[in-house]
């Protein structure tokens, strides 16, 4: 099959640069596209990270910016002169967004709709928005493609799909181009702690126990974050205008087996685990049809076994990256998420 090349840009705007995914990101735009200039946005909330971007120092074709997306004078002086905005900035976790969902809405609906607006204001720039396959809300069985109905159960993931109709509605009314891509649980070096793969990993190199929500019998598309950057640069350069791509392997990983094989790449005892309180309206499975995408000429390349053996050897190597983040703001929340487990 041929796919077309690709569209090339001089500069684009990569909003929540700092974060997991989003540092990811442009770590491979300046691998893979020399001749392009990536300017980062970045509010560092407590999940953006500046060490996720020590690659980029001295790269004279990267530039960091402080500010939150929310804020149209700070996007305004970012999208200078960039033909593509790539919107990573979004709160992200459910547990926290079961918290406190009014933050959510403020980022990932309000702050979607200052970067529109800027976008619009200029006209020629593509927007890519980064959203999630909880919109779908819960697959049971079989896949869901772009075309599934939209059937959030969370506050994260309702306000993703608010982002999201935002989105598809200044492509119908003001013809923006704009492309999204529903990306499914993605893992990999540099992935903040309280999501539930570096949290296992982590946990069980201090000794602490390993958190399960009920049987921990919920399953995930786990899909390696290379994959994902090279999918989200794929539906970026080669999507048509208003086009939506799922973003996801194919292969089911149950949560608690999962953990299982944490602990016994770790060599730790399973008497590790420990169940916990279902959370709320806790979604049993997510699923993906990704031949959309596929379409483009994207295929993943890593595989489970593969991948979740070098992301727990890269905690392993790089204690140095997450011991100071569990020892400070995320102390507080774990103790709140998680108050039925003694260490």
């Amino acid at each position: 099959m041929k796919v077309n090349e690709g569209r090339e840009f001089r500069r684009i705007l990569v909003t929540g640069g700092a974060g997991f995914i989003g540092s990811h990101f442009v770590e491979y735009q300046l691998a893979t596209h020399p001749r392009q200039e990536v300017v980062v946005l970045d509010a560092f909330t407590y999940a953006g990270n500046p060490s996720n971007l020590e690659f980029a120092a001295g790269d004279q074709r990267f530039r960091l910016v402080r500010g939150d997306i929310g804020d149209a004078g700070a996007v305004a002086g970012a999208i200078e002169g960039c033909e593509a905005v790539v919107n990573f900035a979004a709160e992200t976790h459910v547990d926290r967004s079961i918290m406190e969902p009014l933050g959510f809405a403020r980022t990932d609906v309000i702050g979607v709709g200052v970067l529109l607006e800027a976008c619009r204001g200029r006209g020629g720039v593509r927007f890519h928005q980064i959203s999630t396959d909880e919109v779908y809300g819960p697959v049971p069985e079989g896949l869901a493609d772009e075309d599934h109905p939209l059937r959030p159960t969370s506050p994260y993931s309702a306000s993703k799909t608010g982002g999201e109709l935002l989105v598809q509605a200044y492509h119908k009314t003001y013809g923006l181009d704009t492309v999204i891509t529903r990306g499914a649980n993605t893992y990999g070096p540099r992935q903040y702690p309280e999501k539930a793969l570096p949290l296992f990993i982590t946990n069980a190199l201090e000794d602490q126990p390993l958190p399960l929500y009920g049987k921990g019998a919920s399953v995930r598309t786990y899909t390696h974050v290379t994959d994902v950057v090279h999918g989200i640069d794929t539906a970026l350069r080669r999507g048509p205008p208003g086009g939506i791509y799922n973003v996801g392997r194919s292969e089911d990983v149950v949560i608690g087996t999962m953990a299982r094989s944490v602990l016994e790449l770790l060599g730790k005892p399973e008497s590790l685990l420990a169940h916990v309180p279902d959370r709320p309206g806790h979604d049993v499975r997510y699923a993906l049809d990704t031949s959309r995408l596929r379409m483009l000429g994207w295929a993943p390349r890593v595989g489970w076994a593969e991948g979740l053996a070098a992301t727990v050897h890269w905690y392993v190597e790089n204690p140095q990256w997450w011991r100071p983040i569990k020892s400070g703001e995320f102390k507080e929340y774990y103790r709140r998420q998680y108050a039925t487990l003694r260490s």
